[in-house]
């Protein structure tokens, strides 16, 4: 009885440092994560600042100045909680995802850690991209065509037509920061895309010929996905959709690639089978 305890017993530590290692780990990055917040908090205006500037220069192409609004008294402050949250979580990626690296890379070996690290720095990269091509690409065209259903006399081209109702933008510095918000978050984040796929391309889980034999159904998946990110109008949901297919291309591209370098090292070591692909 009491060696069946022992080996109970036995078994139970492992689950229980594994537990007390992920609580260290998130606490870690719980703290890094506020760290952040704290700072972004101190230096909000300057964030937001930098987040206005697409609307503030499609304004000034219309010769309109740049101004958004308080609608609701208590709206300054949760802007301000708002890119505390944003910039904390941008600032404490890197710590969080070395957390997680550290947790998960003593269950790997060798050849798995220099097979994943690449797509560790991978995910941050590709999230800056997206983040980057949504602010200076996607936001300056989207708040152009937006700003181009304005008329009367609140605009330099209604001056000669007085008569009619002014339409004209006056934003609210809460929505406008929430639109702005979800669109740099939604192209970071489908950026992974490439990442995901190949890494699971690496791992056996997909194959390029079962990406592109779902091409189609991977067209509406990424048409819901452009649908729930993205503001309830088409124009947005077209612009993300244009930057997400291409890079589903990319990734079977990679995929494939990585499948022909695989399947010339194991020619190389003779471990090769000819109907391996027919059998799976």
């Amino acid at each position: 009885m009491s060696t069946a305890q022992d080996e109970i017993d036995d078994s139970a530590a492992p689950l229980i440092e594994h537990l007390a290692e992920l609580r260290t780990r998130i606490l870690y990055s719980l703290l890094a994560f506020v760290a952040a917040m704290v700072v972004c908090y101190t230096f909000w205006q300057p964030v937001f600042n930098f987040l206005t500037q697409p609307i503030c220069v499609a304004l000034a192409d219309r010769g309109q100045q740049c101004g958004l609004y308080l609608i609701k008294l208590q709206e300054g402050f949760f802007v301000a909680i708002n890119i505390s949250f944003f910039g904390g979580f941008v600032l404490s990626f890197p710590v969080i995802a070395y957390q997680l690296w550290r947790f998960v890379a003593p269950g790997l070996y060798k050849s798995e850690k220099r097979a994943f690290l690449p797509f560790l720095f991978a995910s941050p990269v590709m999230f800056a991209i997206g983040a980057g091509f949504a602010y200076f690409f996607i936001l300056p065209m989207a708040f152009s065509f937006f700003l181009g259903f304005q008329q009367g006399p609140m605009t330099p081209e209604g001056e000669a037509t007085n008569h009619l109702a002014a339409i004209g933008f006056q934003g609210s510095v809460q929505e406008y920061l929430s639109l702005t918000m979800k669109f740099i978050i939604a192209f970071g984040i489908c950026f992974q895309l490439p990442v995901l796929l190949t890494l699971m391309g690496k791992a056996g889980l997909v194959s390029s010929a079962g990406l592109a034999s779902v091409r189609k159904y991977a067209i509406v998946v990424i048409l819901i996905v452009c649908a729930i990110a993205t503001p309830p109008d088409v124009i947005s949901q077209s612009m993300l959709f244009s930057a997400i297919y291409p890079l589903y291309e990319v990734s079977i591209f990679l995929v494939r690639r990585m499948e022909r370098k695989r399947e010339a090292q194991m020619r190389a070591d003779g471990t090769w089978v000819e109907d391996e692909e027919d059998g799976e």
